[in-house]
């Protein structure tokens, strides 16, 4: 059964929502002929390669949003540092580090609702001083919401790619966050494109959505034709409203990760956040259906150790992107280690 859904997606139609549902309620015994199956459609597209993405947390702890994941939201009581935006500098030394750790993207966030004209400028800034050093390293902002014109901006700066995450689906979506709507998400997404900018956006699961939602949030995405798809499971930090919720096990994480894969071919399909207290020691399995990850630490808690990721890429029998480019010296230091942090 399930590699006749590959054979589906890899002639380009999509799976109906009843197929989409069964491989959500694969049983359990079964899930190493779904990752089978995913990854065939993975290995058309995408080889044997693997995009490591380094995430840089440029603005932290200052968002007004209510968003109940987020541990930098207005709503927050767990403990993170607040700063604002870094300087050029700053953003050129994790540049370096991302370089480092045979990262081919350096992911730059700021928790805001969305950037004001001197936001902007710094940004705008910081990019080019990237981009002058290492041309070939991608660079994707998420800023928030954005603007008429914002895009043509950040893409004339050197911008390659914006993130702005659906996170779920439109129905659950208040469930989550009162201070914008899904609706808002999905205007910033369709100036991304306008502007010319590639669209990178993805979800956060394991805030109590239904397999209804799921479905719903993966077809929106394919619908949309998303460039990269970054599936993040709640890390729940205590402090945040979702702080309680812990209903991810690694087989569900699995079968999500192949419905993904399966409705988006062609998308780079990345494990975000969460992956190593979810997947646990099944991470590798998740490297046959997705072909890019996170690298290090996230935005406000701590990852896996990069050479472990390293290894893990190596060990499963994948290439690294982009690893001909040699590395700057030196390598990734702890103090700019600790500048990095990023999360949910």
């Amino acid at each position: 059964m399930f590699a006749a859904l590959a054979q589906k997606s890899l002639r380009g139609e999509s799976l109906t929502r009843a197929e989409s549902f069964s491989v959500l309620r694969c049983p359990d015994e079964d899930v190493l002929s779904l990752v089978q199956a995913a990854h065939l459609v993975r290995r058309k597209h995408f080889g044997k390669k693997v995009k490591i993405n380094f995430l840089v947390n440029i603005q932290s702890g200052v968002c007004p949003e209510d968003c109940r994941y987020c541990s930098q939201s207005k709503e927050s009581k767990a403990p993170v540092d607040k700063y604002r935006l870094m300087s050029p500098d700053q953003v050129e030394a994790l540049a370096d580090a991302a370089v480092a750790n045979k990262a081919s993207r350096v992911c730059l966030v700021a928790s805001m609702r969305g950037p004001s004209e001197g936001d902007l400028k710094a940004v705008e800034a910081a990019v080019r001083r990237v981009k002058e050093k290492y041309p070939h390293l991608q660079v994707c902002a998420s800023l928030g919401l954005l603007d008429e014109g914002d895009p043509e901006r950040l893409k004339a700066s050197g911008v390659d790619t914006y993130n702005h995450n659906l996170n779920t689906s439109e129905s659950h979506y208040g469930k989550i966050c009162t201070t914008h709507t899904y609706a808002d998400r999905v205007g910033t997404l369709e100036r991304i494109k306008a502007g010319g900018l590639l669209t990178c956006s993805g979800v956060l699961l394991g805030m109590g959505e239904t397999e209804e939602d799921i479905v719903d949030v993966v077809f929106s995405l394919r619908k949309m034709k998303v460039d990269a798809i970054p599936v993040n499971f709640l890390i729940p930090v205590q402090g945040t409203a979702l702080s309680d919720r812990n209903e991810m096990t690694p087989f569900r994480c699995l079968k999500i990760l192949c419905l993904f894969r399966f409705l988006n071919p062609s998308s780079e399909l990345r494990i975000a956040g969460g992956r190593e207290l979810h997947l646990r020691s099944l991470q590798p399995l998740g490297l046959f259906i997705a072909n890019s990850i996170f690298i290090g630490d996230y935005l406000t808690t701590g990852g896996q150790e990069p050479a472990a990721d390293i290894r893990m890429i190596r060990d499963a029998g994948f290439e690294i992107l982009g690893e001909n480019v040699p590395p700057p010296e030196p390598p990734l230091a702890d103090e700019v280690r600790i500048l990095s942090r990023r999360g949910n």
